[in-house]
């Protein structure tokens, strides 16, 4: 295994009446960063987190912060997300028309700029965006819930945007979302997925959440 493997944990499935007690357990055991949803419920029916529940995680928590904005015209909360303690801003292809444009915003605002695929969306329009963003988010499953089953054909869409990536020289990293656990991580990660962020495989983990993080990081390494 060559690659490092990224294990993020979804704060949307933390318990939020003790959201510092799972974050230290998530830093303490071994997560790379934390992710956060931001839903709108225009864009994804779902209303999640907004700027307040980022800054409240910066303040508790040194792990990067990775925010993914499932939202309507998200080039109007770039620079709020980023001031609040956003490390890496990712926004949808399908919600951004000048998708260049924010890219750049997110990059000048001093976040990691990262673009987001729903399952149905062909990720061909990569070719035309190299060097504009640093992390590509495959959404495994529909957006808007958590707890929802991989989509077995995203396999293939993480190879393709693998390949697509090396044809543009691009060493963006592969990120998945949705449907992670112990039976889907390694599939992932065999078609070049590096980067997984996990809720319910991490959270509602028997044996706790740092024992969740390492049979995810087991998992991918086999």
């Amino acid at each position: 295994m060559n690659k490092k493997i990224l294990i993020c944990p979804s704060i949307l499935s933390a318990n939020l009446a003790h959201l510092e007690q799972d974050l230290k357990a998530c830093e303490a055991g071994g997560a790379d960063r934390l992710h956060i949803d931001v839903m709108d419920g225009s864009f994804v029916p779902n209303i999640s987190f907004g700027q307040s529940m980022v800054r409240a995680c910066r303040q508790m928590s040194n792990l990067v912060l990775d925010v993914h904005l499932m939202i309507v015209e998200p080039e109007r909360h770039i620079e709020s997300f980023a001031q609040a303690g956003a490390d890496v801003i990712t926004v949808h292809y399908e919600t951004c028309p000048h998708i260049h444009r924010t890219l750049q915003q997110i990059r000048d605002a001093g976040a990691v700029p990262g673009i987001t695929f729903n399952p149905a969306t062909p990720v061909e329009g990569l070719r035309y965006l190299a060097g504009a963003f640093d992390q590509v988010l495959i959404m495994s499953v529909n957006p808007g819930f958590g707890g929802q089953r991989y989509i077995p054909s995203m396999t293939q869409k993480i190879a393709d945007t693998a390949r697509i990536l090396s044809k543009i020289g691009s060493d963006a990293g592969i990120q998945v979302d949705g449907g992670i656990d112990t039976t889907t991580i390694g599939q992932a990660c065999a078609a070049g997925a590096s980067n997984f962020v996990a809720g319910t495989a991490i959270f509602a983990y028997p044996a706790g959440i740092a024992a969740g993080i390492l049979a995810l990081r087991e998992a991918a390494e086999i």
